[in-house]
């Protein structure tokens, strides 16, 4: 999942995997996705560095965005790098192999990146966002907003935290769960976009991917076909983030009362299962596990977050140890959480954020 081609480094085995799997992160985010976003953080762009570094320039709309509105942005500066620019045909004198850096300092509203508004130099590397000379633009960026590869998310946000740097990117929503992710979203230094997790999103694609998609998947899963046009469909992106946004402190509306036939009590955490968000308790002040999608109403002046029941469990909550014949999934208990439903038979759950009011 790029607005550029990322590839990763290993073994040649490892490589085809990679190239197979790169294939279909090859989507294009669409002008409007970014627009919307990007609106609700004007204000924190203001005399900025940015940096696309997973961004084809000829077709990414987040530098169309961002040199659009640069005046309007107070922009300082714009950077976008990306794996080997496939459309370097358009830059001049630099072939299709080639790996390009642009930088927009402003002066033009672009549609389109051209050698006469921006500046556009060779890179020695491949423009993969793990090289050294990308490092040294990272360092000198402010903030980083593109769509990198879904595949190599763990260690794209890594890079992002080790350096230190503000960031606006999309992602898979799986991600939270991430061991690498999670800890981040407890301690508040990441958190989920504007954006709401029950909103679709649509990816401009590569001809040669619409065709494969129309042909082997449904339509409405994969893809969707709006005003003739066909766009793949990724209902699980979502934007990661941490730049503040007024959404994360709106407090969430409490109305529902706790009783213990509608909130169980695991039997392997010390909390109750509460399977819809809109049905947190409002007098329950003990441990709730909660779906995932809380994050996208979570107010971290009204909850706290303990833990996750999906991952190694480093949270400090309280578990038990079950016989491997007893629940389903055994091997997943102490990162599922259990109910039990009679007197030997348990259930798992899906993934649940253990969270608590505060006082």
């Amino acid at each position: 999942m790029t607005d550029s081609k990322q590839q990763t480094k290993g073994s040649s085995n490892s490589n085809l995997r990679d190239a197979k799997r790169n294939k279909n992160d090859e989507f294009y985010t669409r002008l409007e996705d970014v627009s919307n976003e990007l609106h609700h953080y004007r204000h924190h762009f203001k005399n900025k560095v940015v940096y696309c570094n997973c961004d084809d320039p000829y077709v990414s709309a987040f530098f169309e965005y961002f040199s659009k509105n640069f005046e309007e942005l107070e922009l300082k500066k714009l950077i976008t790098t990306c794996y080997r620019n496939r459309k370097a045909g358009q830059f001049s004198e630099y072939d299709s192999e080639q790996a390009v850096k642009l930088v927009y300092e402003g002066g033009a509203a672009l549609s389109m990146p051209t050698i006469e508004d921006a500046t556009v130099t060779p890179l020695g590397g491949d423009g993969d966002f793990r090289s050294e000379e990308c490092i040294e633009l990272l360092a000198e960026a402010d903030i980083v907003v593109t769509n990198p590869p879904f595949s190599l998310f763990r260690e794209y946000i890594a890079q992002l935290v080790e350096h230190k740097k503000n960031f606006l990117i999309i992602g898979n929503m799986n991600a939270i769960s991430y061991k690498e992710v999670f800890p981040l979203i407890r301690e508040n230094k990441i958190w989920l976009g504007y954006k709401s997790t029950s909103s679709d999103m649509y990816f401009n694609i590569t001809p040669e991917h619409e065709k494969q998609l129309v042909a082997t998947k449904k339509e409405g899963s994969a893809w969707v076909e709006i005003d003739g046009k066909v766009y793949g469909r990724l209902a699980s992106a979502i934007w990661f983030t941490n730049l503040d946004h007024d959404k994360r402190h709106r407090p969430l509306d409490l109305y529902k009362l706790y009783s213990p036939e509608e909130f169980p009590t695991y039997d392997n955490y010390d909390a109750i299962e509460v399977s819809r968000v809109s049905d947190i308790p409002e007098d329950w002040d003990g441990a709730m596990g909660v779906p995932i999608t809380f994050l996208d109403r979570y107010c971290p002046e009204q909850f706290e977050i303990l833990g996750i029941t999906d991952r190694d469990n480093n949270s400090g909550l309280k578990t038990k140890e079950y016989e491997r014949d007893q629940v389903p999934n055994a091997s997943d208990l102490n990162r599922r959480a259990a109910i039990k439903v009679g007197s030997d038979t348990y259930k798992s759950t899906y993934v649940r954020i253990i969270i608590r009011k505060k006082q």
